[in-house]
């Protein structure tokens, strides 16, 4: 996900008591995968402007591991930069902003005139203010890491290029759905602006001892994905962007007065 969303930022004045700010040099490594994750996602257009939909939501996909790789490699190697930060912001906007709202108009959404480029923009708009309220609260120590606010703006393109992906492996023409598939770009940039919970998974202990049966869920993960990459890939991204509107729902069915109000409720990041 995002590179640098444990670190506290504060552009406006000096440091507050307790936070560190990041160092403002540019460092290679790490902007090395980030440049990666931009080409990619430039990739998927062209990719797309040919007509060619088999590499083009692949290359979102690519993207989206160059992106979660960029900053782990800046933490491991103690690179992060404020440069390498809003660096990163920009790309995202690229990567999973515009190349999944272009390679759905392209495969289905041309040929239903203004409806259809309103809807691919509104996808782009939804990923814009998404990763700006990010980017604003990315320094707010009240976080509550558990979660995201709203849809994030890498699972929405998951959501947009795997429904590309797995109707075009099946050979369905995309004119032939073109209203789904102009449901599904809006509703996952209307989910990304939205104030509705997801996990961030950030609370996993992944270096603590676990049961040696857990292990074998790594080499079972991998074994569905490659079985069938676009239809495994898209069931996970809609599983993923569903359990949000799920948990309210069970949520205000358990207790109908407060139906948005989560028992730890406090202000999350986006």
């Amino acid at each position: 996900m995002k590179r640098y969303r444990q670190q506290q930022c504060n552009e406006a004045g000096p440091p507050l008591p307790g936070e560190r700010q990041r160092p403002k040099g540019i460092y290679v490594l790490p902007s090395l995968f980030t440049t990666a994750s931009l080409f990619a996602g430039f990739y998927a257009i062209v990719q797309a402007m040919n007509g060619n939909f088999d590499h083009a939501p692949l290359a979102i996909f690519i993207a989206m591991l160059l992106d979660a790789l960029d900053g782990r490699v800046a933490r491991l190697t103690h690179t992060e930069s404020e440069f390498g930060f809003h660096y990163d912001s920009l790309v995202d906007m690229v990567s999973f902003g515009l190349a999944p709202a272009l390679v759905m108009y392209e495969w289905a959404l041309a040929g239903m005139g203004k409806l259809g480029w309103l809807a691919a923009f509104i996808y782009v708009a939804g990923a814009g203010l998404r990763l700006a309220r990010f980017n604003t609260q990315a320094g707010m120590a009240i976080s509550d890491k558990r979660y995201f606010r709203g849809l994030p703006s890498p699972s929405g393109a998951g959501l947009v290029a795997g429904f590309v992906w797995v109707l075009n492996a099946t050979g369905i023409p995309g004119r032939d759905i073109s209203i789904l598939a102009l449901l599904i770009t809006v509703l996952a940039g209307v989910l990304m602006v939205s104030n509705i919970r997801y996990r961030s998974f950030k609370d996993l202990d992944l270096r603590g001892r676990v049961p040696f049966v857990t292990i074998l869920a790594v080499p079972l993960v991998f074994v569905l994905v490659f079985l069938d990459p676009p239809q495994v890939l898209f069931a996970i991204f809609l599983a993923y962007a569903i359990s949000g509107p799920a948990v309210v729902v069970l949520r205000f069915l358990q207790h109908p007065g407060h139906p948005g109000e989560h028992p730890e409720d406090k202000s999350t990041r986006a």
